[in-house]
């Protein structure tokens, strides 16, 4: 499998195991629920689109995971404002989520020479 050879998508698979450690004794089923399936988001979104045939697929998925490490960053954060999170291990994976962002962005960067994305059909008619 493509997925497992990239740095990213081994970045993203710690991140989610570090993440789901950090909440592993949260009572607060729905706020645990919720940032564990951004962070396992991630990874899973990375090997789903890695596994795609097409660049298109592939750049698709990869904005989804851009967008679960946003989530997650901001689930993050009130974590730690709300004190289900310890503030220095929860920085520590806020700063992790924002690198693996970053490395996702670099990937859509260098494949959008390769993705035509459709140009908006707006009738704005004249006036």
């Amino acid at each position: 499998m493509q997925f497992e050879k990239q740095d990213v998508w081994k970045r993203a698979s710690r991140l989610a195991c570090d993440t789901y450690k950090a909440i592993a004794n949260c009572k607060d089923f729905g706020f645990k629920d919720q940032v564990t399936r951004s962070a396992l988001s991630i990874p899973s979104n990375i090997a789903e689109g890695v596994e795609r045939e097409t660049l298109n697929d592939e750049s698709r998925f990869l904005y989804y995971v851009k967008s679960s490490a946003g989530e997650l960053v901001t689930q993050l954060y009130i974590g730690i404002e709300i004190g289900f999170i310890d503030k220095e291990h929860g920085l520590k994976l806020i700063s992790e989520a924002k690198e693996v962002a970053a490395m996702i962005a670099a990937l859509i960067k260098r494949r959008k020479g390769f993705v035509k994305e459709q140009e908006p059909d707006y009738d704005i008619g004249s006036s």
